[in-house]
């Protein structure tokens, strides 16, 4: 197989962009083999954009055409592992978005399902994860440049919408519909990179803000702290009502800091010895002079790197890597194995803000998903989930 006649389910803001990169030539060893949405006015849209592509309101019969040999699922989070799951049964390849789910139970049957399936593609749109700000980010910890991680911050705020947002879908900032907010909406790829650079903690304990400055049932404002296995802290703070956004990210280590402001720029502060031995070995007066802002040359060095990043270009990195593993084995930089891990961190968030203390991973499954039940139940718009 040269080429991958990906199908499309979904023709929205996602769906429509891949779309375009695909019917471009922009994606490697893959073309727009079908597209499918149950909106009417999308079948319009279709046709005039794409008039050769055969057209499907029903994503099972598109699976059962022949016309796709893999597909990209952008639909609402629920339905994602639902529409994995589906595909490679029969025997299709599935690019999943993210979240990969909205809870870990229906992840894990995600996942057990795709491993009986090895010799399908399963992958998942962590389109930063080819960004090569935080490819750079991840080489420079796994290679140990500043030691053990003692503390990570990180605060994206970026993330303003205004009401105008959420009441333009029914389904959208609703438990039943969507199953939370920024949490499963704005941040997974924050979420997602947090733990694939720095591993995922073992405690969670969370200050969650719902419908604090929107009209919404879901959460708007998120501060959570983290514990690591090797007693290392953090801090995660998110929110979509500041507009003039922040998006900083720290890590401290034995042997130095780094940090990346705007995922744009990283700066990398060495130690030139660790900082247990200063601890061990320096005087008062050796502290003194860097409180007094003295030559601090012969403490640390400090490198700037600059990136620049093109939109669309990650999420066309993701295609053609999804493409590529199908025609040749190339590995993939975004396995959709990797999705329950985001998901399991935002449910912890969600879980300590509605128990009001702190949750150890791995959480009870069954006791987050009655919670969220409880959550759809008040809404009184959509079925519990099972």
């Amino acid at each position: 197989m040269k080429q991958v006649r990906l199908g499309i389910v979904g023709l929205g803001a996602q769906g429509g962009a891949y779309a375009g990169f695909i019917a471009e030539g922009r994606v490697k060893n893959m073309v727009i083999g079908a597209i499918c949405d149950n909106d009417p006015d999308k079948k319009a849209v279709a046709a005039e954009k794409y008039p050769d592509v055969p057209f499907y309101d029903n994503y099972t019969e598109m699976l059962e055409s022949g016309d796709v040999d893999a597909v990209v699922t952008c639909v609402p989070h629920y339905l994602h592992p639902e529409m994995g799951i589906e595909a490679l049964s029969k025997n299709i390849h599935a690019l999943v978005e993210k979240p990969a789910g909205v809870y870990t139970k229906q992840v894990k049957e995600l996942n057990e399902f795709a491993a009986t399936k090895p010799e399908l593609t399963y992958a998942i749109m962590f389109n930063q994860r080819t960004n090569p700000l935080y490819q750079k980010l991840k080489e420079l910890i796994d290679s140990g440049e500043i030691g053990s991680i003692r503390r990570t911050n990180w605060m994206i705020t970026t993330w303003w919408r205004p009401q105008g947002y959420y009441n333009q879908s029914e389904w959208r900032a609703t438990w039943g519909g969507e199953g939370g907010g920024v949490l499963v909406n704005q941040a997974p790829h924050q979420i997602d990179l947090l733990q694939w650079i720095c591993g995922m903690p073992k405690k969670v304990s969370s200050t969650v803000k719902y419908g604090y400055q929107r009209d919404i049932a879901v959460e708007d404002e998120v501060t959570a702290v983290f514990e690591y296995e090797n007693g290392g802290t953090g801090v995660f703070v998110t929110c979509t009502h500041d507009v003039l956004g922040t998006d900083r990210f720290e890590i401290l280590g034995d042997n130095g800091k780094i940090v990346v402001d705007d995922s744009k720029k990283i700066t990398i502060k060495r130690l030139k010895k660790p900082e247990p031995e200063m601890n061990a070995t320096m005087d008062m007066r050796d502290v003194m002079s860097i409180f007094m802002g003295g030559d601090t040359s012969d403490i640390y060095s400090t490198e700037e790197i600059v990136f620049e990043s093109v939109w669309g270009g990650q999420h066309i990195a993701v295609l053609e890597n999804f493409a590529a593993n199908i025609v040749d084995g190339t590995p993939l930089v975004a396995p959709g194995s990797d999705g329950i891990n985001g998901v399991a961190l935002a449910n912890a968030i969600h879980l300590s803000s509605w128990l009001g203390k702190e949750v150890e991973l791995p959480f009870d499954e069954e006791l987050f998903l009655a919670e969220l039940n409880k959550k759809i139940e008040e809404e009184g718009k959509y079925p519990v989930r099972k």
